[in-house]
């Protein structure tokens, strides 16, 4: 009886995506409509002639253990993915920031910036100072973990120890995938939609596995789609999109002196510019075990865990041996 229910199942979930799609809300530039998991607080930052907020989470433990997490959020989403990973941390003692990085989130969407990951390592460098925080853990996901390596290398006195959840960048990708322009990637970006950002998830994220706890991440990317601000938030989509494409972190990894967790999903294929090649090149692009295995070998002290049958983000469709396998290697 199992195949037919999961059969049902499926046939539900695809008449009411549609439905699903068109309840969307639509939310603004910075999401001011939209409520994170815990209090939201504001840095100021005057970056390239622009006078910007940073916003952050700061998640104080009723019982602290005298360590910060910094968690740094990936491409198509900003900190409050990270609900369930800084619920956890925080009733560990941990003190947790989480912060929405420049073009992200809650955070100010510039008309002009040059983004580049040195200067997202800075800010967060920035907001940390701030807070008086000078050592931290950094746990970082798909972009923030490229972020992540960055913020490693160029501020290797502040992290104690280094998370790397399917970290993007693992790759060289203009080794396979020709260059697009910002405008061309704002002309993608114009077309985004809740239909074609389930999608995504559902290829790169989930593997083809859909379930109802993943609704609200497609909803929350897609609302601001039925913005009138949208355009102010596709561009700095592709302005950061650029940024990863052409600014690798892969030559650099024996840089990286703190001890390392990779964590990899073994289904995860993500690559940029994939849609820009032949299939026969895209079946070499995003080949995360190997990827990651390549890179353990190369930083210093690093060790990989693998996590089988899973996509892009563990910490959302596995969170229990995500979190087991993270907490094992803080209490080292």
């Amino acid at each position: 009886m199992r195949p037919f229910f999961s059969f049902l199942l499926a046939c539900l979930l695809f008449y009411i995506s549609p439905l699903l799609a068109q309840q969307v809300t639509p939310n603004d530039a910075t999401l001011s409509q939209y409520t994170y998991p815990f209090p939201v607080q504001y840095f100021n930052l005057s970056l390239q002639g622009n006078s910007l907020h940073m916003a952050y989470m700061d998640v104080t433990p009723a019982q602290p253990n005298g360590q910060t997490i910094v968690l740094l959020h990936g491409k198509n989403f900003g900190g409050s993915y990270w609900d369930s990973t800084a619920t956890y941390l925080s009733r560990e003692g941990y003190r947790v920031i989480v912060p929405d990085q420049i073009g992200f989130g809650k955070s100010d969407k510039p008309a002009h910036l040059q983004f580049s990951l040195q200067l997202l390592a800075q800010n967060t460098h920035r907001l940390l100072d701030s807070l008086g925080i000078h050592q931290a853990i950094i746990l970082g996901h798909s972009m923030g973990g490229m972020l992540a390596m960055r913020f490693s290398i160029m501020y290797p006195e502040t992290v104690r120890k280094l998370i790397l959840e399917d970290p993007i960048g693992l790759e060289d990708w203009k080794l396979k995938a020709p260059y697009a322009d910002v405008d061309k990637l704002y002309a993608g970006e114009l077309q985004q939609n809740y239909e074609k950002i389930k999608k995504y998830q559902l290829d790169n994220y989930f593997h083809g596995q859909w379930k109802p706890a993943y609704d609200k991440w497609a909803a929350l990317q897609s609302s601001q789609t039925l913005s009138p601000d949208y355009p102010q938030v596709a561009w700095n989509n592709a302005l950061t999109s650029d940024m990863l494409f052409t600014q690798p972190v892969i030559y650099e990894l024996e840089k990286i002196q703190a001890p390392t967790l990779l964590i990899v999903g073994t289904l995860d294929r993500t690559a940029l510019g994939k849609d820009r090649v032949s299939p026969e090149v895209r079946a070499t692009m995003g080949l995360y075990p190997a990827l990651g295995k390549a890179a353990a070998q190369r930083i210093p002290h690093a060790q990989l865990e693998l996590i089988h049958q899973v996509g892009h983000a563990p910490h959302i469709e596995v969170f229990s041996q995500f979190i087991k396998i993270v907490n094992a290697f803080l209490i080292k």
